[in-house]
């Protein structure tokens, strides 16, 4: 292509050239205007000596153009996998690509998919117009031809980058999805991150209804922790307080699900997953030791170590046999409360510990039997036996021996010897990890052993010639555990090097008060960037795989290895922002990835609302894909660039110069001539 102006490069300054021209038309005019011979040819040779000075030249370019440059943004969002969205977007993205191939020596098309699927994608949103202005960052404002924006209309992009002065004139926005169609979605207005555990906590929750004549209300579903769910009625359009009450320590994930409307649009947002962590309330432990002796110190000090732990201890210090003749009102002793400890207000203990304790008179076996239907009911017991468990007056022979799990042989072994950990106790979360394989051996030695049989249980450590130590039992919906020995509080005090005395009876207190992390069977799983990694316990080391069920509801399974004694790992990628519902066929653990309420499915409602008033700001138009993809046209820089059935794209018409001709309109020869011949003929207009 080729372009040709004429310019001007005067060879006195301009001012002077100036000067000169004026002088030479008053002169001319003078001439004219007295009607002197010769006059016009003296104007004649003025102007040519003028032009002369202005020396002008004819500027031929050798012009080669440049393709404008239009993007299309394709929002690839997992929201614009509802309905028939990917489906309208390709067909309209196929429509584009033609009609600009037509155009192909003129304009450049860049297609930027944003938005894929994946597990930051529901959590960010839908963000378009970063990405629009990183596919033109390399391109001159002077070569833009438009945009086009292939969405559903849903736009997560901060407020400060909605500026129509910062975006690509035109900017034309093709709608997907249905411009009229209803959804009903579910909105957590108000939730707690933690609570008490046994106490009522409250949730608000808003059911939102789009319908042109919503219902009254929705039937919501409601499932914790992956169990059977409950059915309840909600109001639909107003604030809704949800009451739910934890009934254990550490995370409790409550799944909520309203029912769909008739002409639902998706049941994504019809979904809300609420994580709360439960801690537990000052623990109540009763303490009751059965006379003193050099351990009680030991169980006291660690009970009220722990701010947590509210300690009633009582030691039997006057059994009824002893009758000294003392009068009641001199004795300083505080009176046992038997039966408000034991009748009344049992049921408030979180954990009962019998210590030494033998059967003196003092509580009657219609209290121990309250004991027994405390510890069937879900209560805990922590027995820790004396020399006396092997006699006569042992506790075993009361009614609270029906949930002891060691029966007494009657006999006492006192001689030294170091506890070690069961095989089983290797895998128990107890006792596994207090020691290594013959770290056990270093421990501190104890002088005291009550040999039993275990009638039930688990034995998690051994005492001298393998007897055993200490055993663990379930009894009804409580727990029971057994110490076969008084002499724990020798590692206490450092004797012979000592041992993990406040570590193992930390975990044995909280694993009688059923903490989740102390599970002999437990199930786990957690979200590490792209991948799921599941751990599972099981103290009978049974290798098992695990189902894992996506928040899409697609299933696969999952074979876990054995780490450890006991614990198996595995892990799965995430593709997906969500909840995870891990199985292992007996429990069920719920893992969040990302966000559990992603941003992106907040609205899923196709809308012209945000990206309307954007389009018109720059000159484009909003059409709906559904009614049919517009025409596309290339319009010029300062014509209308939208109308009914189409949109424009500018027409910039930018080029570069490849090459320059330069060719003098006045040469010497042809000026001097020229000037001469004006001359000669004024001369003899003259003598005429």
């Amino acid at each position: 292509m080729a372009g040709t102006t004429i310019e001007f490069a005067p060879l006195l300054p301009w001012i002077a050239v100036i000067a000169l021209g004026v002088a030479a038309a008053l002169l001319a005019g003078i001439g004219l205007y007295v009607r002197a011979n010769g006059a016009l040819w003296r104007t004649l040779a003025f102007a040519v000596l003028i032009l002369t000075l202005m020396n002008p030249s004819l500027i031929a370019e050798e012009r080669e153009p440049l393709k404008d440059v239009a993007v299309v943004i394709v929002d690839d969002s997992p929201s614009q996998g509802i309905g028939e969205r990917r489906a309208q977007v390709a067909s309209a993205l196929e429509a584009i690509r033609t009609a600009a191939e037509k155009h192909g020596n003129s304009l450049e098309l860049r297609v930027v998919k944003v938005g894929q699927d994946g597990l930051a994608a529901a959590d960010q949103g839908t963000r378009l117009i970063a990405p629009l202005s990183r596919a033109l960052s390399d391109v001159p404002a002077r070569r833009v031809a438009g945009a086009i924006l292939l969405t559903d209309g849903q736009l997560h992009d901060p407020q400060s980058a909605l500026q129509a002065d910062d975006l690509p004139k035109p900017l034309h926005v093709l709608l997907s999805g249905r411009a009229k169609a209803s959804d009903r979605r579910l909105v957590v207005v108000k939730a707690p991150a933690f609570g008490i555990v046994g106490k009522e906590q409250e949730m608000t929750i808003h059911i939102e209804d789009s319908a042109a004549v919503p219902s009254k209300t929705a039937t919501l579903s409601i499932r914790r922790d992956g169990g059977e769910p409950t059915s309840m009625e909600a109001p639909i359009g107003q604030d809704f307080k949800l009451p739910i009450t934890l009934n254990h320590g550490g995370p409790s994930v409550f799944e909520l699900d309203v029912a769909p409307s008739r002409d639902e649009l998706t049941r994504t947002n019809n979904r809300a997953v609420i994580s709360i962590n439960g801690v537990r309330d000052r623990l109540r432990v009763l303490l009751v030791s059965g006379e003193p002796h050099a351990g009680e110190r030991t169980w006291r000090n660690l009970l009220k170590s722990d701010p947590s732990v509210d300690l009633i201890h009582f030691t039997i210090l006057r059994p009824p046999e002893k009758q000294d003749g003392t009068p009641i009102n001199e004795l300083s002793l505080i009176s046992f409360p038997t039966r408000e400890l034991f009748e009344v207000k049992l049921d408030d203990f979180d954990l009962v510990i019998f210590d030494r304790y033998r059967r003196r008179g003092v509580l009657p076996p219609s209290y121990l039997r309250n004991i027994v239907d405390y510890i069937e009911e879900g209560g805990a017991l922590l027995e820790a036996v004396g020399p006396t468990f092997a006699g006569p007056f042992s506790i075993y022979r009361t009614p609270l021996g029906k949930a002891l799990p060691g029966e007494p042989t009657g006999e006492v072994v006192n001689r030294g010897y170091r506890p070690t950990v069961t095989d089983v106790g290797k895998r128990h979360p107890v006792t596994a990890g207090l020691a290594t394989d013959d770290q056990d051996q270093k421990w501190g030695r104890w002088f005291r052993l009550v040999d039993v049989d275990v009638k039930q249980g688990r034995v998690l450590m051994n005492g001298a010639d393998d007897r055993p130590l200490l055993i663990l039992d379930r009894f009804g919906e409580g727990r029971v555990a057994q110490l076969n020995s008084d002499h724990i509080w020798l590692w206490a005090r450092g004797f012979d090097g000592g041992g993990p005395q406040a570590e193992l009876l930390r975990r044995l207190a909280h694993w009688l008060m059923k903490e989740p992390e102390l599970e002999e069977k437990d199930l786990r799983a957690i979200a590490r960037q792209d991948q799921l990694e599941i751990t599972r316990r099981d103290v009978d080391a049974e290798p098992r795989s695990v189902t894992v069920t996506g928040p899409d509801g697609k299933t696969q399974e999952v074979t876990l290895e054995e780490k450890s004694n006991g614990l198996f790992t595995g892990s799965l990628p995430i593709t997906q922002s969500g909840l995870y519902r891990v199985s292992d066929g007996d429990r069920i653990f719920m893992a969040a990835a990302g966000s559990l309420n992603p941003i992106e499915f907040a609205d899923v409602r196709a809308a012209e609302d945000i990206l309307a008033p954007l389009s018109k700001a720059t000159g484009g138009a909003v059409h709906w894909i559904e009614n049919g993809v517009p025409k596309l046209r290339r319009t010029g820089p300062d014509r209308n660039t939208a109308g009914r059935d189409w949109i424009g794209l500018t027409a910039n018409g930018d080029y570069i110069v490849t090459g320059v001709e330069v060719v003098p309109l006045f040469p010497a020869l042809l000026v001097l001539f020229l000037a001469l011949g004006a001359t000669a003929l004024a001369w003899r207009r003259e003598g005429d």
